[in-house]
């Protein structure tokens, strides 16, 4: 299981490929793209209870969450060919979504 500390360094995000869940030992984990399985790291004064609470509104989310990945897949293959690469097109579509939203969501002090 990887851990990445917040002041690791590697700054390159690792896309989740499903979504987090509890492991048996109560910690809030995902497996990335890579295959590998990773612990999000929570605040110390984090107690369970919200944990659970936050689990729980993630899993309400989980079939939203879903149809938009499934909407991303189907728009990068249809802007992806000989001009614009699937990983191009990835990045472009993510890129052009925070900007779209960022306006709506600005950047708090809670902001890892």
């Amino acid at each position: 299981m990887d851990r990445l500390p917040p002041d690791s360094g590697d700054n390159q995000p690792i896309t989740p490929h499903a979504a987090p869940i509890l492991d048996v030992e109560g910690q809030l984990t995902y497996i990335g793209a890579d295959g590998r399985r990773y612990v999000v790291g929570l605040p110390p004064e984090t107690d369970k209870e919200s944990v659970e609470r936050v689990m729980a509104t993630l899993r309400r989310g989980a079939g939203v969450f879903q149809q938009i990945e499934d909407l991303c897949h189907r728009w990068i293959r249809e802007v992806s060919g000989a001009e614009l690469e699937s990983r191009a097109a990835l990045v472009l579509l993510l890129t052009t979504l925070e900007t779209a939203l960022e306006e709506d969501y600005p950047e708090s002090s809670s902001d890892p």
